[in-house]
């Protein structure tokens, strides 16, 4: 059990075989309590309303309605929804690479003075509770005139403090001599940042790109508050706003709606899983 890895003759041993049968109940458990929302998600968007709000509830449909799904995509604009969704998730990596990426390159390979301050400044950050800068923000970003835009999601993405520590840990681990060859043949940073740290991390980029889609996808508070047109809205505003809160709205409808949001992210994941893993092995954060 020690090593992680079990032979045939550590499971002759009784009390490894019970840890070994234990362990897998529980990630069982576990696997069944993450799989049995999704399910129920899906199932009651095949049934008929009646059947949705009978008592007791069934899990399986007695007839499978397929037609459901139809219904539910002509109530609401979801190809809109999801362009605006990634129009957010394309400038949010835009800023993530630009803003983001240049700051943790400069404090990790370039003389910044006082950058082990600013590192701890921005660690102390992640401390300080999100909803704390909300008020503030939404002032700047009113003063600013760009209330209803893609910007005032866009511009607080380049402030991401987690992303540029994990992005500096990363840089930190990439061999010095290769920025110092590109200097002495007349490179300039941006180029070292483009040519040498950009391509060795695209493993943590791919990382950061997944959970900033995660974010653009789920995200429904903060873009409610600034914006408040459908040609603005991402998908999850606008599932909050014409989904969850509208009540003339037949269940089954609701969830075949929610089924239909619920599963691109999953196949993402599933797509750039090893990405994610990799990133996060590679790009742990360093005190």
């Amino acid at each position: 059990m020690e090593r992680g890895i079990l032979s045939n003759y550590d499971l002759k041993k009784p009390g490894t075989r019970i840890m070994y049968y234990l362990m897998t109940l529980i990630v069982l458990v576990m696997v069944c309590t993450m799989l049995y929302p999704m399910l129920v998600i899906l199932f009651n968007g095949l049934k008929l309303n009646t059947e949705v709000n009978s008592f007791p509830p069934t899990f399986l449909p007695s007839e499978w309605h397929f037609e459901n799904y139809s219904k539910a995509w002509g109530h609401i604009e979801l190809p809109l929804f999801v362009r605006n969704t990634l129009f957010i998730f394309a400038g949010n990596m835009v800023m993530t690479v630009l803003v983001v990426g240049f700051a943790a390159f400069s404090l990790s390979r370039m003389n910044v003075p006082y950058k082990k301050v600013i590192q701890y400044f921005f660690l102390l950050t992640l401390f300080i509770p999100p909803t704390t800068y909300i008020i503030p923000n939404f002032v700047n970003l009113r003063d600013l005139g760009l209330m209803n835009t893609f910007w005032a999601l866009w511009l607080p993405a380049g402030a991401n403090a987690f992303f540029l520590l994990l992005l500096k840990s990363f840089f930190d681990g990439i061999n010095i001599e290769m920025f110092e060859s590109g200097r002495i043949d007349g490179a300039s940073e941006p180029r070292l940042f483009f040519q040498i740290a950009f391509p060795l991390s695209v493993p943590i980029f791919a990382t950061l790109a997944i959970f900033v889609f995660s974010t653009a996808w789920n995200d429904w508070y903060w873009p409610s508050l600034i914006l408040s047109s459908n040609e603005r809205y991402p998908l999850a505003t606008a599932i909050y706003k014409y989904v969850i809160e509208v009540r003339r709205l037949d269940l089954n409808l609701r969830f075949a709606i929610l089924t239909m949001i619920s599963f691109p992210p999953v196949l993402v994941f599933l797509l750039f899983q090893k990405y994610i893993v990799r990133g996060l092995h590679l790009g742990g954060v360093k005190g």
